[in-house]
């Protein structure tokens, strides 16, 4: 039996998010599509087409969701999750993403691609002009530092070269001055060209 037979006997001749019974086609859910039964879904022209073409979206075509998202098969799940975080800025689709219930595996590969991150959840770490400041940059110091426990001041105007961000804390990153490795905010640096 081919996959799509197989699809075609799992979902009833349906499409497995929107129940549609026209155009059906197997879509392997990335980034684990091994053309493996489970890792695919049997889909409308019309899912298909908003799921590739974020641009193309339309909104209230995703209701179907509230049913789909329920089902037990994973990569449905997975195709619920991803829509439904794609769509998280409207109100019903962030209210259905918070009663989704998946286990880890399953949200692992649903977040796999990145779907649902948006640039406000990465953490920047910008200096004091509000440029972003990446692991390795060299910045120099805009204000004389007190360097608590080192017993040293930190002077302005100072480099500190191969600086290193401090991860879940955007106002903070290390370097070295004096030989010493600081912890220095970032309010008080600028990066340097």
């Amino acid at each position: 039996m081919s996959i799509e037979q197989e699809l075609q006997q799992r979902s009833d001749s349906r499409c497995e998010l929107c129940g549609a019974t026209e155009n059906l086609a197997v879509y392997e859910v990335p980034p684990e599509a091994n053309g493996e039964v489970d890792k695919c879904v049997l889909l409308c022209e019309t899912c298909r087409e908003q799921i590739e073409n974020p641009e193309t979206v339309d909104i209230n075509h995703w209701r179907c969701l509230n049913d789909s998202m329920w089902s037990q098969v994973s990569a449905v799940q997975v195709m619920a999750w991803r829509m439904l975080a794609r769509l998280s800025a409207e109100g019903w689709p962030r209210d259905l993403l918070e009663l989704l219930y998946i286990d880890d595996d399953t949200l692992a590969w649903a977040q796999a691609t990145g779907e649902g991150k948006s640039d406000e959840d990465t953490i920047k770490h910008v200096d004091s002009n509000g440029a972003v400041l990446e692991a390795g940059d060299t910045v120099t110091l805009i204000k004389d530092l007190n360097v608590k426990g080192a017993g040293f001041t930190a002077k302005r105007g100072t480099a500190v070269r191969g600086i290193s961000l401090v991860p879940d804390t955007p106002e903070h990153i290390e370097g070295r001055v004096n030989g010493q490795k600081i912890v220095i905010l970032t309010q008080f640096v600028k990066k340097s060209t």
